[in-house]
């Protein structure tokens, strides 16, 4: 490691930071009215009044792709069955979301042939036709389908029918030497930590070594959808990658019942860094620049090996016992990418949304750094740099579409209080222009090592966790939880009854291979 970042910072020293004009170091007037937090909120934690939840907290939301044509509205699917072409009949196959599939009527059809077809849709669902294998295990569709000439109009062939799950594997029936499965009843449920539109948070305790994790609890009713699927898929991938890495949440296991997924991650009792913001309102630049820094390795980490984050907020940035952040959340992320690869999903937290996602553009890392431009404003200010607060009387800007305006429009103003280094790295990680932005050019993470903000910050022992933090919370044992908003710690620490007809309608193949156990972690738990 030493190696690594003397090289990084022997490189740094020939590769100056560029010079930016001066009028955009000049600090500006700011109105100080209109606060991320305007007043000091009945307990930490709690929203305060006048404050909008749906833009700075916990907002992070999927826009759909939908294509329009010929009366279907097609929306990329992901088929873990055989399924086929319509148009073509051909198989749909591949990796991700490999074919379409008309919201109405269910038509299945190749990406490449989908304005190809030319039967209207008929906005009704057609019966499926089952896939079957014949004797030599090859697959022959049903009699209405194998008469029709390819150049007619296909009907929409499903894939095969759903694989029976086998039973969740119990400790006591492995055989020896054999990796070692969780349920849930080999934890004792203590207090609800967070929540949010998909899932529950629950801190746990490991009945076996009495050591305490967080538990991440998702209703498979709520992810049916193919889409929502794959990016359960994504966030575990990703926990199981963080957990090589000081300043990411990691992954201990996975399992699931037949109504439920549960995620057992690592517990980090410091509380959010919004949970704190609303404490002190705003943070003292060096302050800002030891969590930006930490943040930045974070992000970095997850770069080289191909995910972009897509949600960061002050929700997502935990403080450890000791002080250090742990980024979590991987719900948004977008694995598989290529230096030089983009993707178009439109999503994030509406305050956080990078304006070349707004702009409707193809996009890389380049979002990730914008994030933490306002994440690191909203540290330095305590404020958001595209407030709409004022607007609260006004129906008309008062709304995602107004703040999209806003943030693709307004020119950040930078508060007089901060310094030209401090103004100087916002304007570098604020710039509209992707290709321009820090971090985003040639030198890469290199230019934001590099920087004069971070000039104070030893990279190395920063990565190594040998960097005193500037702020320890305030703990009493290693279940305290004052640190976290009392509005989830005072909710009753149960699972609601499982609903019988509603796991009925739920297809269990597709969680298949969901149970996961961390071996690292499971080493030293054999040790205790």
């Amino acid at each position: 490691m030493r190696s690594f970042w003397t090289e990084i910072l022997n490189a740094a020293a020939s590769h100056p930071f560029p010079s930016v004009p001066g009028d955009l170091l000049s600090p500006l007037d700011l109105d100080y009215g209109d606060e991320l937090f305007p007043n000091v909120p009945a307990a930490p934690g709690m929203p305060c009044t006048g404050e909008d939840r749906s833009i700075y907290r916990r907002g992070a939301r999927r826009w759909r792709k939908l294509y329009r044509v010929n009366g279907h509205i097609f929306q990329a699917k992901r088929f873990n069955r055989r399924a086929f072409c319509a148009y073509c009949q051909d198989r749909i196959w591949g990796l991700g979301r490999q074919g379409f599939k008309c919201i109405q009527c269910k038509l299945l059809v190749h990406k490449k042939c989908h304005k190809l077809v030319q039967k209207p849709c008929s906005n009704e669902h057609v019966d499926p036709i089952e896939v079957k294998d014949d004797a030599n295990g090859e697959s022959t569709l049903g009699r209405a389908a194998s008469v029709r000439s390819r150049a007619e109009p296909e009907p929409p062939l499903p894939e095969t029918p759903p694989a029976p799950v086998a039973a969740p594997v119990r400790n006591e029936d492995l055989e020896p030497g054999s990796q070692r499965q969780y349920s849930l009843e080999d934890f004792e449920l203590i207090r609800v930590i967070g929540r949010g539109s998909y899932a529950k948070v629950l801190m746990v305790e490991l009945k076996r070594t009495k050591r305490v994790y967080a538990m991440k609890v998702i209703k498979k009713a709520l992810v049916t959808d193919d889409e929502d699927i794959d990016w359960v898929q994504t966030e575990k991938h990703v926990f199981e990658t963080a957990s090589n890495h000081p300043f990411l949440v990691g992954l201990h296991s996975c399992f699931q019942t037949p109504s439920r997924l549960f995620f057992v991650i690592e517990f980090v009792r410091g509380g959010d860094l919004m949970f704190h913001m609303q404490r002190q309102r705003r943070l003292p630049e060096e302050h800002a620049r030891f969590y930006a820094a930490e943040i930045s390795l974070a992000l970095h980490f997850l770069h080289e090996r191909g995910v972009i984050y897509r949600d960061l907020k002050l929700d997502n940035v935990l403080l450890d016992h000791e002080g250090h952040i742990k980024l979590t959340d991987y719900g948004m992320c977008k694995e598989g990418v290529r230096p030089g690869d983009t993707t178009s999903t439109f999503c994030g937290t509406p305050n956080y949304i990078a304006p070349e996602i707004l702009r409707g553009e193809e996009y890389g890392f380049s979002v990730d750094w914008w994030a933490l431009g306002v994440l690191t404003y909203e540290m330095l200010a305590g404020r958001s740099p595209f407030d709409i607060s004022h607007a609260a009387d006004n129906p008309d800007q008062n709304t995602e579409d107004y703040l999209f305006q806003v943030i693709l429009e307004k020119t950040i103003r930078i508060p007089r209080s901060l310094s030209v280094k401090a103004a100087s790295v916002l304007k570098g990680f604020l710039n509209k222009s992707p290709s321009e932005r820090l971090g985003c050019g040639e030198g890469g993470f290199l230019d934001i090592v590099s920087h004069p903000f971070f000039k104070s910050i030893e990279w190395e022992m920063l990565e190594q966790k040998q960097v005193v933090p500037p702020f320890k919370p305030r703990l009493e044992g290693e279940r305290d939880l004052a640190n976290f908003p009392p509005e989830f710690t005072d909710e009753p620490v149960h699972l609601t009854p499982d609903n019988d007809t509603e796991i009925a309608d739920i297809d269990q193949s597709e969680f298949e291979g969901f149970e996961y156990v961390n071996p690292l972690l499971m080493s030293l738990e054999d040790c205790v």
